[in-house]
């Protein structure tokens, strides 16, 4: 069998004979969730799952919340949007928090003991109440005509977002309420003309967390990288199908 060589864009890829630290992201844990084998193939051997073209639009919404809440930051004032929703917090003003944003130097971390892995992530924004409990808050862009609820299958990802950040605060020593916050901008599609603007519909869900999965989820995915080899397919995994399909009929 010929020798594998990680792609030239492979970063961080786990060496089972290091003693030094290994640096797993809130995204990279959600991708050993769905899929072990593929997240084996990513941070064990270096072969990442194709490129997603970026989300731009997304990234424009995300831009513009968190330079209005950070106007209510500087002005120590509640955003309308919790007065609306009976929010009792504030933009949570602490001078970590652009470093808590920025998830490609790290966002926030933690360094886990059992595991000796540096868990991390990038939140959209923080809240807090006048007893001091931290509200994690996570700002989504999306354009649905029905009613948006959490209880939509494919915000399970969504969930465990907001579970991993109340996890990573509460190990940096805050006092982070159970209850965390979605801010969904829903885009309007029902009027006639586009006329260069799109108009949203701003929805404060709020959810409570559950993080007692995280734990026993660090040391499966710890055992799964120190594995000789990756683990078998997962059926409802589109990309293992896919190389599964691809790998028996081409001809060479």
């Amino acid at each position: 069998m010929s020798a594998f060589f990680p792609s030239k864009r492979a970063r961080n890829i786990f060496d089972p004979g290091s003693e030094a630290p290994f640096k797993v992201s809130r995204s990279k844990i959600d991708l050993f969730i769905q899929c072990p084998r593929c997240f084996y193939l990513d941070r064990r051997l270096g072969i990442a799952r194709p490129n997603i073209p970026p989300y731009t639009l997304n990234n424009a919404v995300d831009k513009l919340l968190k330079s209005e809440f950070d106007h209510y930051r500087r002005e120590g004032k509640a955003h309308p949007l919790m007065k609306q929703n009976g929010i009792d917090a504030v933009p949570f003003d602490h001078p970590m928090l652009d470093t808590w944003r920025d998830a490609l130097s790290g966002g926030i971390q933690f360094l886990h003991p059992a595991t000796n892995m540096m868990v991390t992530g990038g939140i959209d924004d923080l809240w807090v109440s006048p007893e001091g409990d931290v509200f994690v808050v996570d700002y989504k862009a999306t354009s649905r005509r029905a009613k948006i609820t959490l209880d939509t299958p494919w915000y399970a990802a969504y969930k465990r977002q907001i579970e991993i950040y109340q996890w990573l605060f509460r190990h940096n020593g805050f006092q982070v309420a159970d209850t965390g916050y979605f801010v969904f901008c829903n885009a309007q599609t029902g009027r006639e003309f586009f006329e260069s603007r799109l108009e949203f519909d701003l929805i404060v869900l709020p959810y409570k967390g559950y993080a007692a999965w995280i734990e026993q989820a660090l040391l499966d995915l710890r055992a799964c990288l120190t594995a000789a080899f990756p683990p078998g397919a997962s059926e409802n995994c589109e990309y293992c199908v896919y190389r599964h399909a691809a790998g028996v009929s081409e001809v060479f």
